[in-house]
């Protein structure tokens, strides 16, 4: 993918939001080579975002690679250290996939299970629009915070 098939604009406000300057250090934390050294967020974040027309290049049955395996992981530590940074507890993101790309993703906090999620066909993992990332990823924090509240003894133990 070259800078010319970005999707995401450099001066996206989306940006600008707490998550997805976590996601961008989630995957900037990933990255042991390097390969992200002098790249804007704009452009790391960008192969999360799966327009209609690179949907069409994926095939509909496949095997996830470790690119696509690691951009999950990165959402879901991102939303674990917010959930982190707004409570003070510790927030445990536990992925399990199989190499066909099903499984299942919890965060606990304590002894809450706070997000708990079904995953499928993570070889298409990705989001229609900036907008429906940050939607998205906004709309899991708030319920893991939600659950937080409500039950706040399982929480803390």
């Amino acid at each position: 993918m070259s800078v010319t098939d970005m999707v995401i604009a450099e001066n996206d406000a989306a940006l600008g939001t707490n998550f997805m300057k976590e996601m961008a250090r989630q995957m900037r934390a990933l990255d042991t080579w390097d390969k992200y050294e002098g790249w804007s967020d704009a452009k790391i974040l960008d192969p999360f975002i799966l327009t209609k027309e690179r949907r069409q290049e994926i095939p509909v049955v496949g095997d996830p690679d470790e690119l696509v395996m690691a951009r999950v992981k990165c959402l879901y530590n991102a939303i674990s250290f917010l959930i982190e940074k707004q409570t003070g507890m510790m927030a445990v993101p536990v992925v399990n996939l199989s190499h066909e790309g099903f499984g299942r993703v919890l965060i606990t906090v304590g002894k809450l299970v706070v997000l708990d999620r079904s995953l499928r066909d993570v070889h298409r993992f990705g989001f229609k629009s900036v907008e429906k990332m940050v939607e998205d990823g906004d709309k899991m924090l708030a319920s893991a915070l939600a659950l937080i509240a409500k039950y706040p003894e399982v929480a803390k133990e």
